[in-house]
């Protein structure tokens, strides 16, 4: 058999240090073709485009990567996946691998993740998929020491597949090499945003806000990513796309429902 066809992806862009990291990582694996946005699309979840047209543009950002193709895109990261896999690929892909984010996607942030929302988009088309997240959101982050981590994660998930239905967020802490202990394979805590919005005015008189907030971790489990994390744990969080609540449906059937 030949080397596996990989699709990059990610959400902070084409040029983001943590998609180019994460390029050197999967060349030793398969051969890759990245489809990324042209501008950073954080925290754009599974937004798609609809009412506007898409552009896409072939190009070599680093020259260390020859033979890799590589194709910008105006759109979202799941954009970038559809348009990947019904236009730019000559095949499907064996894997689609996402980020490295710059930052986490852990508990409730895979919601808004445009990292994960490209993996799921894959996933949705069939093709195994892995957002990947380091959890430092400086744009000089050291992804150095997920190396290893990330491409054994790769090649297992190439060797024994990934269930349909489910797409992989992996999370990075922020530490040397030898102070990640391992990897845990866990579930997603129960955690929000406390959110504000800061308001001010313009010049013009018009008032505009930032949003703001503060992270709260409702989960004391010592079985989920978050505490994984806070202990020196990568954590692997197998995610599925089907939002239904299955436990549910019987309470409802129970209603007087007309």
């Amino acid at each position: 058999m030949g080397k596996p066809l990989i699709l990059v992806t990610n959400d902070d862009g084409i040029t983001a240090p943590g998609l180019r990291a994460l390029v050197s990582y999967m060349k030793e694996i398969g051969d890759v073709v990245v489809v990324a946005p042209d501008s950073p699309q954080s925290g754009m979840g599974h937004a798609i485009t609809l009412d506007s047209t898409l552009y896409s543009k072939k190009m070599q950002v680093d020259l260390s990567h020859t033979g890799t193709e590589e194709y910008s895109c105006s759109g979202t990261p799941a954009d970038c996946v559809k348009l990947g896999l019904q236009e730019l690929l000559e095949r499907k892909p064996d894997i689609c691998v996402s980020g490295i984010n710059h930052g986490s996607n852990s508990s409730i942030n895979v919601i808004y993740s445009g990292t994960m929302s490209a993996a799921i988009e894959a996933g949705i088309e069939g093709v195994p998929a892995i957002g990947f997240s380091l959890c430092d959101y400086n744009w000089e982050a050291d992804f150095a020491p997920s190396e290893d981590f990330v491409k054994n994660i790769v090649r297992e998930a190439l060797k024994f597949g990934i269930p349909k239905g489910v797409v992989l967020n992996v999370n990075i802490p922020k530490l040397p090499k030898k102070d990640l202990k391992g990897i845990k394979v866990c579930r997603q805590a129960k955690a929000n945003w406390k959110e504000k919005f800061d308001k001010r005015t313009n010049p013009m008189g018009k008032d505009y806000y930032w949003l703001t907030g503060e992270f709260e971790l409702l989960d004391k489990g010592e079985d989920t990513d978050e505490w994984a994390l806070a202990n020196g744990y990568i954590s692997v969080v197998p995610t599925q796309f089907d939002l239904t609540a299955h436990h549910v449906i019987q309470d409802i059937n129970n209603w007087n429902l007309k």
